[in-house]
């Protein structure tokens, strides 16, 4: 059985993606932080697609969790190789600069960056040996163009986007591709409290996107037609930002 990772897996693009993969065979380790009832849910979905999983319920910035429980959890199944990991956990914590203070600067950073970091070097290691692997980091369109109120965020997701384009080169000749994809206005909990009405005027589609159709980017560059496909950004934003 084949294994896919999805970090941040109990809602909205996370969950979507759970099912996306899912279909095509997968079984899927949906991770959560905190919300386990979410996670269960996700897994239900995935185990309506035929498939199987599992909740992993650790914080991607806590790298002494990471190891114990995705670690041990690779450990305890050599069997079960993680071929695709999907980093999209992630948080918004906006705010001027002026007005913002050390925790929120920290709590972004150490959500997207240090959860790429702490969660990518352990299922990397297990790809390299296999000579195989998929990994998508979910990033944003702040990381590419820079939002006013999110430094925080934005510095985060463009942290992700340069070591996605310094990993892919490093790992390509074993056969593991690294890409990401770069959401704008995507219609889930993180985008709820946003005005939609105003902000759609904005994106030239005159609309905000749906999960799926950013889990459809992913199922796209995790699948075999995709395997000279490194190092790319992919914008998913309806034209509001080329």
């Amino acid at each position: 059985m084949k294994y896919a990772l999805v970090t941040g897996g109990s809602r909205g693009i996370g969950r979507t993606t759970c099912i996306r993969l899912a279909e095509q065979g997968y079984a899927i380790l949906v991770n959560c932080k905190t919300n386990v009832d979410e996670a269960l849910k996700t897994l239900e979905l995935v185990k309506e697609k035929g498939t199987t999983g599992e909740v992993l319920k650790f914080d991607v910035s806590d790298k002494v969790a990471v190891e114990l429980v995705l670690g041990g959890w690779i450990e305890a199944n050599k069997d079960k190789p993680i071929e695709v990991l999907v980093n999209n956990a992630g948080m918004r914590e906006d705010a001027l600069m002026v007005f913002m203070n050390d925790e929120q600067w920290k709590n972004v950073l150490g959500t997207s960056l240090d959860g790429f970091y702490y969660v990518t070097k352990l299922v990397v290691h297990e790809m390299l040996v296999r000579r195989y692997g998929r990994i998508v980091n979910v990033v944003s369109l702040s990381g590419i163009k820079g939002m006013p109120g999110q430094t925080n965020y934005s510095a985060a997701k463009g942290g992700v986007i340069a070591a996605t384009k310094a990993l892919a080169q490093e790992v390509a000749k074993r056969g593991i591709t690294v890409n990401a994809v770069a959401p704008g206005f995507i219609r889930t909990d993180m985008t709820k409290e946003l005005n939609e009405q105003e902000l759609k005027a904005l994106i030239p589609m005159q609309r905000f996107g749906e999960p799926e159709e950013v889990a459809e980017t992913i199922t796209f560059l995790v699948s075999p037609k995709a395997s000279y496909i490194t190092g790319e950004v992919i914008s998913i934003n309806g034209g509001l930002y080329t």
